[in-house]
């Protein structure tokens, strides 16, 4: 499920952009303990990174959106179908499962993809900016995953919309 949260937020258009100044005060996420016991921790762009190492940065990031944007449409895409079997009352389960391992499959492979590129910038840093780097920040999803799960389940049941000639409660 923390994975499912993982692959729907990469697949929305969100570009973390490696040209902004280093954050210096507060932000989202500033509740959470520091990942190492030590300081607080940063993404790789924060960490006041040389000229050469922003580029490599920025490259990274092009080259990874790129690479993976095609992967995180056919996850959106089979998650719609997923969706659609899932709605259907003729349906077999049979298919259900297949479309779901189809998605999960999707999901190793941009996960792979992701590890990668996160070794991919652990190579442009130095091991002094390294101490200060917290990997889970470079996507925001992964931070979840290696902070432990949240609440998981399924969600409270909503009213079905009014239909007419029901009388409102």
């Amino acid at each position: 499920m923390v994975f499912s949260v993982f692959v729907i937020l990469l697949i929305l258009p969100s570009t973390p952009s490696f040209s902004q100044p280093p954050r210096m005060g507060p932000h989202p996420g500033m509740g959470m303990k520091p990942w190492k016991g030590e300081v607080r921790c940063w993404k790789a762009s924060e960490l006041n990174p040389t000229q050469d190492q922003m580029r490599g940065l920025e490259a990274l990031q092009q080259g990874f959106s790129l690479e993976t944007q095609l992967l995180r449409a056919q996850i959106f895409t089979k998650r719609l179908e997923l969706r659609e079997l899932l709605t259907d009352p003729n349906t077999k389960i049979d298919a259900i499962r297949s479309k779901s391992s189809e998605i999960l499959e999707h999901q190793a492979k941009l996960e792979e993809r992701s590890i990668e590129y996160l070794i991919k910038v652990k190579d442009i840093l130095t091991a002094e900016q390294l101490k200060n780097w917290c990997p889970e920040l470079e996507f925001p999803a992964l931070r979840r995953m290696m902070h432990g799960p949240e609440m998981m389940g399924p969600s409270s049941p909503r009213k079905p919309p009014f239909q007419e000639g029901a009388k409102p409660e």
